[in-house]
């Protein structure tokens, strides 16, 4: 049995393309967004033998677009005419 966890309730590292939530042993669990991607839920501590159930849609997942736009709108740099 897992505990499961909203995404909603997760950080997502956009450089790393994780989703991580804090684990009770003071690191986290994480969890690929390609592996969410393919429909696999359930995220692992690296630290200690813990593991969540994760709850999401995959339709509502960012895309890979999205992301390489939101990447991409951060590197931009303003330049004065």
């Amino acid at each position: 049995m897992y505990d499961e966890i909203e995404i909603e309730d997760m950080t997502f590292d956009l450089a790393l393309q994780i989703y991580h939530y804090p684990c009770p042993c003071g690191d986290r669990f994480e969890i690929a967004i390609a592996d969410l991607r393919d429909k696999e839920d359930i995220a692992v501590c690296p630290s200690c033998s813990l593991m969540i159930r994760v709850i999401f849609d995959v339709n509502d997942l960012p895309e890979s677009g999205d992301e390489a736009g939101i990447a991409g709108e951060q590197a931009q740099i303003p330049v004065a005419a």
